[in-house]
């Protein structure tokens, strides 16, 4: 992409690290947990490719990539708020088309409900609606936080969490791409992802009464494969309770595996979308996505 550039913007989560390429109608990329920025490269490539005339803004989130750790635990409604500062910082005024892989799907979900003026559309990549189940979060979630605590991001804990968020294909498939994504978590700061995984993994709140209150053009993305984490099936049901939303399938077994393995569908399916908006100013209930 062209026309890049980087900044630092002052949040109440601290100075979050925003890139923004090209020029026009604006697309905001906010990642999945673990991971930063980089994970949407492959995406912006394309989108640079076939939609040279929109600027997109990738941020790393607090405790993420190079913005500042928060060393004290947070909440999704701070994240929200502190996105919102994040577009004042970059003096953006106009709703923009905001992308969000699982957490990133969860901070838009929240401004969507709570900052309607901001959003223009948006979509979730492999993001579970509910909270964690409580076996999930016994049986998974308490050790790898209890391990990290305790041990960092040793070779075995990176691995393990780069088969859950990128599955076996992606791991196969493109071992470079996926040894840089979990590069993320490797380098973060210790004591700032401990808090972020209490907070936005343990403590994630069940988002379901949000939904109803979302009336911007909605598309919920999953993994084909992701039988546990956020199968197609509850997407599909979560869309029911929404104004003006739908969902669709993607390549992979994981949440962040998409990005890699279906980076060109998930470009054609945004400008598609954007475009079906973009013919429909009313946002129309009844006719969006018929």
């Amino acid at each position: 992409m062209t026309d890049r550039t980087d900044a630092f913007v002052s949040t109440s989560l601290g100075r979050l690290y925003v890139a923004r390429r090209g020029a026009g109608p604006v697309t905001v990329c906010w990642h999945s947990l673990f991971l930063d920025s980089g994970s949407w490269a492959a995406l912006t490539d394309e989108l640079a490719a076939l939609a040279p005339h929109r600027a997109v803004v990738t941020v790393d989130g607090p405790s993420h990539g190079r913005s500042e750790p928060v060393h004290r635990d947070f909440t999704f409604d701070e994240c929200a708020h502190a996105a919102g500062e994040v577009l004042d910082g970059l003096g953006i005024a106009e709703p923009v088309d905001w992308v969000g892989n699982a957490w990133g799907g969860h901070v838009g979900l929240l401004l969507a409900a709570t900052q309607p003026r901001r959003i223009r559309t948006l979509t979730t990549i492999g993001t579970p609606v509910p909270a964690l189940s409580t076996r999930f979060r016994w049986t998974k979630a308490w050790p790898l936080v209890a391990l990290y605590r305790w041990s960092g991001p040793t070779r075995f804990l990176s691995a393990a969490l780069s088969d859950a968020l990128l599955g076996p294909e992606v791991l196969a498939a493109q071992p470079d791409q996926a040894s840089a994504v979990i590069d993320a978590f490797r380098c973060a700061d210790r004591t700032g992802m401990l808090h972020a995984m209490r907070s936005m993994m343990l403590k994630r709140p069940d988002l379901s009464g949000y939904l109803p209150r979302v009336s911007v053009p909605t598309l919920m993305l999953a993994a084909r494969d992701d039988d546990e984490g956020w199968p197609l099936h509850q997407a599909e049901a979560a869309c029911t309770s929404m104004r003006n939303a739908r969902a669709g399938v993607l390549s992979g077994s994981a949440r962040v595996a998409p990005l890699l393995l279906d980076a060109e569908l998930i470009a054609r399916t945004l400008l598609d979308f954007w475009s079906e908006v973009a013919q429909d100013p009313a946002h129309d209930v009844e006719t969006f996505g018929q």
